[in-house]
């Protein structure tokens, strides 16, 4: 059963939380992980890249030069794709990338992703710094006091915090988000989570732990 810290806003440790459950104490699959950042990341691509092929092409109606007795190769038209400013072939299209993953997939990601962090020991539950005003400031204070500063972390929570979220949207490496909008491909890429206490009981009644 994975043991994680409970931080106060100094960085010092109050206690400890036992994370009992199949969403912590799962074996996380590995294939299971790749298939879905590979189709997350798929799912991201805008997919707007656009070229001109010769259907697309304005001009081209006139034979550049007569068939013979110029010494160069022959030519039917300026948008050939060997001609500089010509068309192109076989280029990309403005098209959909997305495409749906199975719900037991984005569940047993879940598992896995929360159980590999719960297992390395980077999953902590925190209080939050106390901001009189949404100040860069009091978040790197917070994050260079628990020694995170300029590490890959994530900060989950619970409900609307505005001030923490305009803080926070500065400093490097950190990013914050709504514990019930979290995702696999979130604690792959953060190397630390960090979690208020709210929200992680908003990740269990989200995500189901029993």
């Amino acid at each position: 059963m994975p043991e994680i810290k409970i931080l106060a806003k100094d960085g010092s440790e109050t206690g400890t939380i036992n994370l009992a459950g199949p969403l912590f104490e799962s074996e996380p699959k590995e294939h299971i992980l790749h298939e879905y950042v590979k189709g997350f990341l798929r799912n991201q691509r805008q997919g707007t890249s656009s070229t001109l092929n010769r259907s697309r092409m304005k001009g081209g109606g006139k034979k550049p030069f007569r068939q013979k007795g110029t010494g160069r190769a022959r030519a039917g038209s300026n948008t050939s794709p060997v001609w500089t400013g010509g068309a192109v072939a076989w280029g990309p299209v403005p098209r959909d990338h997305y495409r749906a993953m199975p719900k037991n997939l984005k569940k047993i990601a879940m598992r896995s992703a929360f159980s590999l962090r719960a297992k390395e020991g980077n999953i902590r539950v925190v209080e939050l710094p106390e901001m009189p005003e949404p100040k860069t400031r009091f978040v790197s204070g917070f994050l260079k006091q628990l020694g995170l500063y300029h590490q890959k972390t994530i900060l989950l929570f619970e409900g609307k915090n505005e001030s923490l979220v305009l803080a926070s949207r500065n400093i490097k490496y950190f990013n914050t988000k709504r514990a019930e909008l979290v995702n696999p491909f979130d604690l792959l890429w953060h190397q630390n989570i960090l979690i208020t206490e709210q929200g992680l009981n908003r990740i269990k009644e989200i995500f189901g732990n029993d």
